[in-house]
């Protein structure tokens, strides 16, 4: 059975290495984060993302309990504010959409109106041969909506400046999915 998780590290694993920068737009409970952290090592940086409290209180455990180094940076805010935040090129960038996982609260999700800015602004940071992950829940009416628009967008980019894939799984429309967007 296709590993979905396991193919998006293996993409990313492609454009990231030691000393690279990287952003985990989303952040969640941190293990995009913690990925993050230890690929590009004590000489990289990852900046991480999220709009709840309690995301970065579970992502700060979660890279400590995983032995990561001190190579980041946790903002409580929304990821279309990332150009208030990062200011050089990154190599990586993950998204991984929907609510928090753990939380009991569905209704707190990434949204339209922020996850579109936030990917055109995450596409402009790209460094050549960069990498952005996005992952897609549509099990949920704004998860639906939020792989619509984005399919709709990433379908209109030029395909000289970037290559961009969808991966999913054919008989199961309801089940998570994710798009690569790399830099030429």
């Amino acid at each position: 059975m296709v590993d979905l998780l396991a193919m998006q590290k293996y993409f990313i694993l492609s454009h990231l290495g030691e000393g690279d920068r990287a952003v985990d737009f989303t952040m969640g409970n941190g293990y995009d984060t913690v990925f993050l952290s230890k690929t590009v090592g004590a000489a990289g940086h990852v900046t991480a993302f999220d709009i709840q409290p309690a995301a970065l209180h579970s992502t700060a455990k979660n890279l400590r309990e995983n032995g990561c180094p001190d190579n980041w940076r946790l903002i409580c805010a929304s990821h279309h504010r990332v150009k208030e935040f990062v200011k050089e090129p990154i190599k990586a960038g993950m998204f991984n959409l929907g609510y928090l996982p753990g939380n009991g609260n569905k209704n707190v999700t990434t949204m339209r109106e922020t996850t579109l800015p936030a990917v055109e602004d995450a596409m402009s940071l790209l460094d050549k041969n960069g990498i952005l992950l996005v992952a897609v829940y549509p099990g949920h009416e704004e998860g639906e909506a939020e792989g619509e628009e984005l399919v709709k967008y990433f379908s209109g980019i030029s395909r000289f400046k970037y290559s961009i894939s969808r991966f999913n799984l054919l008989n199961s429309p309801e089940s998570p999915f994710f798009m690569i967007v790399e830099s030429k």
